[in-house]
């Protein structure tokens, strides 16, 4: 008769063999409950709009998302959740180049090993506007201004230490001379400061300079090589004879990030999911009504773009602080 202690191994075996398909099948059950998606800026903005027209169209894939606005230290409050996250799959954000450049600049605790690289959401060019009082409506006439008031001249810009902010403090370096950066908690807001004149000028990305040109606002001067299609009329730096990329053209983009050490079955779900997800009829409509391009590249090829917009940012702010 077999008693409890010769039945005793063959059941201690069977429950650790048992453990492993346990966890495959938790990964292959994956989500089994809401994500909860951060953007680390204001409700309004890019990215908030973005991730809004994609919350329905990911949900008919089977992933629920709670969109969750955190905005602070310029994305850092909201990523810094998702790097101290388990890496279960039910953390998430949209990253951007804002980070990037923190993290270039050393200013920040984070590091790029901290996340793992989901798919790439867009990319965008900025745009100089000023409000639709300025008597300074052309981009020659206000770098002239710029040129003869140094640290006087404001500009809005939502975060310290974003692409925005890099672009405006090169406005001035582009000319020998400088700016006064006004950071904000997020682009909604620099709208808003812009249309109420509270500062000579902004630096936005194309959906948030439309918004801001509804409102009256005047586009004058894209940081970009090339004329941007939606915005034909509006120069850019480089043809009027001001070099603004003198380290190379830095990338702005959004892109989805968990937390580091993703189980592979999840990174993979997820990846498929927000891949899908951006190339759907929905989302490339809103991009094109807002200027938006679409560049859903993912797993290595998305971690070598990170790395080389780091490797990128890294050496502007070494220069621009050498110029100091």
């Amino acid at each position: 008769m077999k008693t409890l202690f010769t039945l005793l191994p063959a059941f201690l075996c069977a429950l650790l063999a048992a453990f492993p398909l346990a966890r495959v099948a938790s990964a292959a059950g994956y989500p089994e409950r809401e994500i909860r998606l951060i953007i680390p800026w204001n409700p309004g903005g890019n990215n908030d709009l973005m991730a809004r027209v994609l919350q329905p169209v990911l949900e008919r894939q089977g992933i629920k998302i709670v969109v969750e606005n955190i905005p602070g230290g310029s994305t850092t409050i909201g990523l810094g959740q998702v790097a101290t996250a388990k890496p279960d799959g039910y953390t998430l954000a949209f990253a951007t180049s804002a980070i990037l450049s923190l993290i270039a600049e050393g200013n920040v605790p984070l590091k790029v090993e901290q996340f793992t690289n989901l798919t790439c959401i867009s990319e965008d060019i900025f745009l100089l506007l000023v409000p639709k009082n300025s008597p300074f409506a052309k981009l020659k006439d206000f770098m002239e201004h710029v040129r003869k008031n140094p640290d006087k001249v404001t500009i809005g810009v939502p975060g310290a230490s974003t692409l925005n902010n890099l672009m405006a403090v090169a406005t001035g370096h582009a000319l020998g001379s400088s700016i006064r950066n006004v950071p904000y908690t997020g682009g909604s807001r620099v709208v808003a400061e812009l249309l109420g004149s509270q500062v000579d000028a902004g630096v936005l990305k194309p959906a948030e300079a439309l918004q801001a040109m509804q409102g009256g606002a005047i586009a004058i001067g894209s940081y970009s090589l090339e004329r941007f299609p939606l915005f034909p009329d509006v120069p850019t730096f480089q043809e009027l004879g001001y070099e603004i990329f003198p380290y190379g053209q830095p990338i702005q983009m959004s892109y989805a990030v968990g937390p580091a050490h993703l189980p592979a079955e999840i990174k993979d779900t997820l990846i498929k999911a927000f891949t899908e997800a951006v190339q759907s009829p929905e989302f490339k409509k809103f991009c094109e009504e807002n200027a938006i391009i679409i560049n859903p590249v993912s797993g290595e090829k998305l971690d070598a773009q990170v790395n080389a917009v780091t490797d990128a940012l890294r050496a502007v702010h070494k220069a621009l602080a050498e110029k100091k």
